[in-house]
């Protein structure tokens, strides 16, 4: 069936709401909008399936999300035979809390019981209540740092994590044999609660996650004297982030209050992306009004968080995702070291797009570091695999997220605005902020640094057009990149890495549409297609004599790289 066809037979289902039938009516003899809603149904990418709020296949709508919920009610009902429970969560975002009860009550129509939270949660209390609960999966209602547009739907396992290959294509196979409507089950919200199988949940789960993360302190003598501005960007972070600050005895905690309760137009930031600068402005006025030493701000389901901190000239200056997570990884590892809380076989984990400090940082602690592909799932497929024998201590990746302990198995702002928090407060009393602690690793690592450029191509023009890149850089053989060699050649589609001295090695990631360049100054490039968003992701690193070296490096590769991107864009690929 084309897109057309979708569209037609939506127009006249009488399981569309008239409502529903009307908005498509109303685009009629706009072909492109057409195109855009049913050209394709919606995919599980990185972070799970994300969309436009909408009406059509390739948008989000309760009617995809039922037939999601089918599909998985029908993988569960197939692969599990006991511990047939859900637990769901969702975040501030436009029809959050609908689409959770809608996935409820089709679970529940199908005889599953479902554990749903009774308000807005983090992610990362969804991801500690499945095991909790002994749920054999879980799904979160988000967008994550999307603009407010965007709503989607994330699916968890039985371990906590996001579910992966070849669980999430199972999923996907389940849903895609729903071809109508009328095979997607449906149950009351009353028959549910009388049957038993709709629950609602909350104080118990915070209690047991509180107490949990509380146990990851490291230093509990601090002075605790440190002053934090603190916004959820109207999203699910503002109770559970103000709760363990103060329960870890941070008392001077100034939350945003324009950004404080939850609002699915978040009228007061754009896009609530705590990795986007404009996204602090009313934390910096309240920062500069109180004087705080440091600014933390959590997205709309708080796994991802971003920092600015205050420097001796009394500016406040932000962090990128890398630099927070080696700060991280650092403290964790030397206090651990200093104080003997150290376990035996410590593993360290982040992404192949994340600083590469981080290995230099694990290594030196004589921690095993283990390498992944972009998506924090990934990371916890690895606690999964070694949990008995090794312990993991900490990962992070790029994208301002990360994880400490394994009471869940996401990334964690809660934890995560926790242990900033005591980091900063421990270095205050040594007289230091965290940019003179980053200036030290630097000092003794090197002198790294990394950026992120996205290309985004909206539609199924940019697909198409994103797809043609790809192919170009497979296709055309480059050997220099900014007068650089290239040293090797890493194509994790066909999972072969190229050594330009002839040598060839596979990779032992699983397959994914993602290239990486290493260059013979120990500079590199990774190019990926976003799963979530219509972007082209390319991701820089460089390592220099000093910052303003290493800074240099970083924009012309960047710069001549894009200029190679551009050419294949408009040009094809070049010979």
């Amino acid at each position: 069936m084309d897109y057309k066809e979708k569209y037609l037979s939506w127009t006249e289902n009488i399981y569309i709401d008239d409502a529903d039938k009307l908005d498509l009516k109303n685009i009629f003899d706009d072909e492109q909008e057409i195109k855009e809603r049913f050209y394709k149904d919606l995919e599980f990418g990185t972070g799970g399936l994300r969309g436009i709020i909408g009406i059509g296949t390739n948008r989000i709508n309760k009617y995809v999300i039922r037939k999601i919920s089918q599909g998985l009610a029908n993988f569960i009902n197939k692969s599990q035979e006991k511990n047939k429970s859900v637990a769901i969560a969702y975040d501030s975002r436009l029809y959050s809390q609908e689409f959770a009860k809608e996935t409820a009550l089709v679970l529940n129509a199908n005889g599953i019981k479902s554990y749903l939270f009774d308000e807005l949660h983090p992610t990362p209390v969804l991801s500690f209540a499945v095991r909790y609960l002994n749920c054999c999966a879980g799904v979160v209602i988000t967008a994550s740092h999307n603009p407010k547009e965007y709503n989607g739907y994330k699916v968890y396992g039985e371990d906590g994590g996001q579910v992966v290959s070849p669980v999430d294509k199972e999923i996907v196979d389940c849903v895609n044999k729903i071809t109508d409507f009328n095979q997607i089950k449906l149950m009351s919200e009353d028959e549910a609660l009388e049957k038993g199988l709709l629950n609602l949940i909350g104080k118990e789960i915070d209690d047991e996650y509180i107490k949990k993360i509380r146990d990851q302190r490291i230093n509990l003598d601090l002075k605790h004297d440190l002053k934090i501005v603190y916004t959820p960007l109207n999203g699910a972070g503002n109770k559970l982030v103000q709760r363990i600050l103060k329960e870890s005895g941070f008392e001077n905690v100034y939350v945003v209050k324009e950004q404080e309760s939850p609002d699915p137009s978040f009228k007061t930031i754009g896009i609530p992306n705590p990795e986007n600068p404009k996204a602090f402005d009313l934390a910096l006025k309240l920062a500069k009004e109180k004087n705080a030493d440091i600014i933390l701000a959590t997205d709309p389901d708080s796994d991802r968080i971003g920092v600015a901190v205050k420097n001796k000239n009394n500016e406040y200056k932000f962090l990128t995702g890398n630099m927070t997570g080696v700060l991280l990884l650092e403290y964790i590892l030397s206090q651990k070291k200093k104080l003997s809380k150290m376990p035996v076989n410590p593993v360290i984990i982040s992404t192949i797009v994340s600083s590469r400090m981080a290995k230099l940082i694990a290594l030196d602690y004589h921690a095993e570091y283990i390498d992944v592909l972009t998506g924090f799932k990934y990371i916890a497929r690895e606690i999964k695999k070694f949990e008995k024998e090794k312990n993991f201590v900490f990962g992070f990746e790029e994208s301002y997220g990360c994880l400490i302990g394994t009471h869940a198995r996401d990334k964690d702002a809660v934890i995560a605005a926790m242990l900033i928090c005591e980091m900063a407060d421990y270095y205050k009393e040594k007289n230091l902020n965290l940019l003179v602690a980053l200036d030290n690793i630097y000092k003794k690592y090197g002198y790294h640094r990394e950026k992120l450029e996205s290309m985004e191509l909206k539609g199924l023009d940019g697909l198409e057009k994103i797809k043609k890149i790809m192919s170009c850089l497979r296709e055309n053989k480059l050997k220099k990149i900014n007068g650089l060699k290239i040293k090797s050649f890493s194509d994790y589609k066909t999972g072969i890495k190229k050594f330009f001295d002839g040598k060839v090695v596979e990779l032992k990631l699983p397959k994914s549409d993602v290239i990486y360049f290493e260059f013979e100054d120990d500079s590199w490039i990774c190019v990926r297609p976003s799963g979530t968003e219509p972007k082209l992701k390319i991701y820089f690193g460089a390592v220099g004599k000093n910052l303003i070296d290493a800074d240099k490096k970083l924009d012309s590769l960047s710069k001549s790289f894009l200029s190679e991107i551009k050419n294949y864009d408009l040009q094809g690929c070049l010979v």
